[in-house]
């Protein structure tokens, strides 16, 4: 990875102090082809479910860092955004918890995600300029209602993603993202399985998760474009 490398700069006081491996991993050639086929997925039919995208080792740490908190790191989730945040425990009633580059587990996820950036932005000019990403714990009976993370022109999220981490989740467990489009029927059910990472274009697919039985974690992201053209960057929305 040369110095150039915009991972390595936005991360490095993260690299400073990491293991080699992680440094490796960054600059695998296996990454690049996985972009390829989120590329090629996104150009065919908008989304893209990849069963093991990221490294086992990173999916794990994710898991016990995850595991690991108190209630209390958590928070009620609402729907819309800024001064249209609200509370409604009919539509979501899961707990959230915002990533951040000052955990070195945490960064190794948001590293892994800004290359995913860089490597899209290459292939289709999509002009991602950020990422935002959560942790959210499903208790047993959570769910949140069908939705879309974006509205045409009205939202600088872009393109959603979902990483999950469950380790031997079974059908009957529940927590299935469900994928709609263009029909009041699905397009795709999917298992929140250990590893799984789930890509989509965040305005064209309606999505719901359905109740789960246990405790269910996982991590939903966003790029963001900035449609602001003046000399000042979009806030999240």
């Amino acid at each position: 990875m040369s110095d150039s490398d915009p991972v390595k700069g936005k991360y490095a006081a993260f690299f400073r102090g990491c293991p080699v491996e992680a440094e490796l991993l960054l600059s695998d050639i296996d990454s690049e082809r996985i972009f390829d086929s989120i590329a090629d997925a996104l150009t065919e039919t908008g989304y893209i479910v990849l069963p093991a995208a990221l490294p086992l080792g990173i999916s794990d740490a994710l898991f016990t860092r995850i595991a690991s908190f108190e209630d209390d790191v958590f928070r009620p989730a609402g729907v819309g955004r800024a001064a249209e945040f609200q509370l409604n425990p009919f539509v979501r009633n899961d707990e959230i918890r915002w990533l951040s580059s000052g955990d070195e587990v945490e960064a190794q996820y948001l590293a892994w995600m800004e290359k995913l950036r860089v490597g899209l932005n290459r292939r289709l000019f999509m002009g991602l300029f950020d990422y935002e990403c959560h942790f959210a714990r499903y208790m047993p009976g959570a769910f949140y209602k069908k939705h879309v993370d974006a509205f045409k022109g009205r939202t600088n999220r872009v393109l959603s993603t979902v990483f999950y981490l469950n380790p031997n989740w079974a059908v009957d467990d529940g927590g299935h993202l469900v994928m709609y489009e263009d029909s009041v029927e699905p397009i795709a059910k999917i298992s929140p399985l250990m590893g799984t990472l789930v890509v989509f274009l965040s305005d064209r697919f309606p999505h719901e998760v359905t109740t789960a039985s246990r405790l269910r974690y996982s991590i939903a992201g966003w790029f963001r474009v900035n449609t602001n053209l003046g000399p000042h960057i979009d806030p999240p929305q």
